[in-house]
């Protein structure tokens, strides 16, 4: 059976990436496939130009809504149709949808049109109940971490349609650090958002300078917990020896990393229940040799092993964060040892070319598979 070696893949992505969903600007620019992208989130949906599927206009929607009422069709009837529309348009081989919640609303297209479906599963997305269905409609689901693949065997996905396959690193960009000549100076990018817990991460920061004056701590990214996070660092008297800086491109953080003497990222469980999937920003520090202390938490700790590639501590635990901090601020000799760890663990098993190589392999396989049914 035919499968060409270019295939056509429509990337459906939310109607505006933020800036830490590397995973996705990845996908869009390095994937060895012709790419035809679509911002999800309410239909009707958009290019990247900002061009709608369906029309818009006063007018347009008047005679849709008469129709929709006087045909008695379901409420998103005219947008699916134009999705449909666009795949068949395109003539699209497969379609990678990046978040599992999306991928419910494409269930019914792809299903119309004959083309596979495959979803990525992300951070909080595996426990979502909305997304069951997706177990026997997708023909494929990618999960970043092992305990979203054991999550979602036990909910009854069919185990030979979960493929584990982590975020992975540029590891041409994130290289170069030498965190034993890097002053004791700590980098935390991430957004400022529950599950990243920033505050904790001041907390922590906050008895490491009690210890050891000359520490800094850079803060890069921002979010709904900025604000509070700056005042805290002034409300803990720190604020003179932390940097909040706002995001900035690839190639700036990758400077930043270069740097510093370790990373540090205290994500937790929050009490809705969404976590991580594996943070790709860990991924890039250790390719960049850097040792990280982060916390036992699912996706880092496969990423990060404790004591040999960084430090883990327990969820909210900043006095363990604090006292592995101080570990690496007086002894850069070991901050380069389990830097230089992590650099060969990274390369070896999260990198970027490994992660883009195992998607393709996903979309081949799912093409092969239905064009034999």
């Amino acid at each position: 059976m035919y499968v060409p070696d270019v295939p056509v893949v429509c990337l459906v992505r939310k109607p505006r990436a933020t800036y830490s969903e590397t995973f996705v600007r990845a996908h869009v620019q390095r994937l060895p496939a012709r790419i035809h992208v679509l911002g999800g989130g309410h239909v009707p949906w958009r290019t990247p130009d900002g061009r709608e599927l369906l029309s818009q206009t006063p007018v347009r929607r008047l005679i849709r809504a008469a129709l929709r009422r006087g045909l008695r069709l379901p409420p998103d009837y005219f947008e699916k149709a134009a999705l449909v529309r666009f795949l068949r348009k395109h003539k699209v081989d497969a379609v990678l949808v990046e978040f599992a919640h999306l991928g419910v609303r494409f269930m019914e297209v792809c299903r119309a049109t004959g083309i596979p479906l495959i979803v990525c599963f992300r951070g909080r997305d595996a426990y979502r109940e909305i997304c069951r269905p997706l177990f026997q409609e997708a023909a494929a689901l990618l999960v970043e971490g092992q305990h979203q693949k054991r999550y979602l065997l036990a909910c009854g996905a069919p185990q030979e349609r979960v493929h584990y396959n982590p975020s992975g690193a540029d590891t041409v960009l994130f290289t170069g650090g030498d965190p034993a000549h890097a002053p004791p100076l700590f980098l935390a990018a991430a957004r400022f958002v529950d599950k990243k817990a920033p505050q904790l991460t001041l907390l922590a920061f906050k008895k490491v300078k009690e210890c050891f004056p000359q520490a800094r701590l850079v803060m890069i990214g921002d979010g709904p917990l900025w604000e509070s996070c700056k005042q805290l660092a002034r409300g803990l008297r720190v604020a003179d020896s932390v940097e909040f800086r706002a995001p900035c491109s690839h190639e700036e953080l990758a400077a930043a990393m270069r740097g510093v003497r370790a990373f540090v990222q205290h994500s937790v469980v929050t009490s809705h229940g969404n976590l991580e999937g594996t943070p790709v920003a860990v991924l890039e520090a250790g390719a960049t040799g850097l040792p990280v202390v982060a916390t036992r938490h699912p996706g880092i700790d496969e990423a990060v092993i404790d004591e040999q590639t960084g430090f883990l501590v327990e969820e909210r635990d900043t006095e363990g964060m604090a006292e592995r901090m101080l570990r690496l601020a007086r002894e850069p000799a070991l901050a380069r040892r389990l830097g230089q760890a992590a650099q060969e663990r990274v390369r070896a098993e999260f990198s970027q070319e490994r992660h883009l190589t195992r998607v393709m392999e996903v979309i081949h396989q799912t093409i092969r598979e239905r064009r034999k049914t």
